[in-house]
């Protein structure tokens, strides 16, 4: 019993020849790393080449990661038959992202409740059944994708923005990187096994301190600020990078599926990689504006 016909198992010599190469060892974390690595490199090149040469082609490529998002969130909620309106949810992504850039925070709160009220009129034309599902879904995705993300763009406003925005990625890359290291070298306690069983309290630790360190660096060199505040604001966003990346996973988990889709090679989807910033946004924000307030 076993292969087909003429197969061989792996490390085995066959006859005259020399031994199979057994098959690559998966990493830790089940990702091609070299790919997943090159991928993140790009992306943030690219992010942060655009935030300091040319804001507004980064306010465009967050219109187009959100959107791409939404698009994933939709055809992820389909597996269970759950179907928000995706058009006014698109639309009114871009509205949002848009408004706060142009006109700030009670532009991106109008932004927002237009496209709630949209989401609610677009899906009567299917008439009543599941109306309450979709819709409550519509609006959890519009809060949850591209009303969150929109902070990031009101970091983008003041002239100094592109420390901000730059900070903001900053501290949540440190989580996310402190976390797998520590975790992939030393994790032996799950934090969330029913959740993420990859999640360490171990990789915790390791995203702490990589994320207040972190913090606390560009706090001094981007804004001359003293580093505790640095060290506050990379405290706070380890907590909701933590909550970000669990939340995404419990709703994977909830779908039975590993990954929102396969458009970033080696990481997943867009949303595998907005879970942890998304929280995030609104947590820097408030905590920039407190610290260091803009124009001072």
């Amino acid at each position: 019993m076993g292969g087909p016909a003429g197969a061989m198992p792996p490390g085995a010599t066959p006859p005259g020849g020399m031994p199979n190469p057994p098959p690559p060892r998966p990493g830790r974390a089940g990702r091609n790393l070299p790919v997943a690595t090159a991928v993140g490199v790009s992306l943030a090149a690219l992010v942060l080449v655009s935030v300091y040469l040319f804001k507004v082609v980064f306010v465009g490529l967050a219109c187009v990661a959100i959107v791409l998002a939404i698009w994933e969130l939709a055809n992820a909620l389909a597996v269970r038959d759950i179907r928000p309106p995706l058009a006014p949810l698109a639309v009114g992504a871009v509205g949002m992202i848009v408004s706060a850039y142009a006109g700030g925070t009670e532009a991106l709160v109008a932004a927002f409740a237009l496209t709630v009220l949209a989401v609610l009129l677009w899906r009567l034309s299917d008439g009543p059944e599941a109306y309450l599902r979709d819709t409550t879904a519509g609006v959890f995705t519009a809060v949850y994708i591209p009303f969150l993300a929109s902070f990031a763009i009101l970091m983008l406003v003041p002239d100094d923005g592109a420390s901000r925005v730059t900070l903001f990625i900053l501290v949540t890359v440190c989580s996310d990187l402190g976390g797998y290291a520590v975790g992939a070298l030393i994790g032996r306690h799950p934090m969330a096994p029913r959740i993420s069983p990859k999640k360490s309290w171990e990789g915790f630790v390791g995203s702490v301190l990589a994320c207040a360190g972190g913090g606390a660096l560009a706090v001094t060199y981007l804004f001359d600020e003293p580093w505790w505040k640095g060290l506050i604001i990379g405290l706070a966003a380890v907590c909701s990078a933590t909550l970000g990346d669990l939340g995404e996973s419990l709703i994977k988990r909830d779908l039975g599926i590993k990954d929102m889709s396969t458009l970033l090679p080696g990481h997943g989807g867009i949303m595998d990689r907005l879970d942890s910033l998304l929280l995030t946004a609104p947590v820097v924000w408030v905590l920039l504006l407190v610290l260091i307030p803009p124009g001072l």
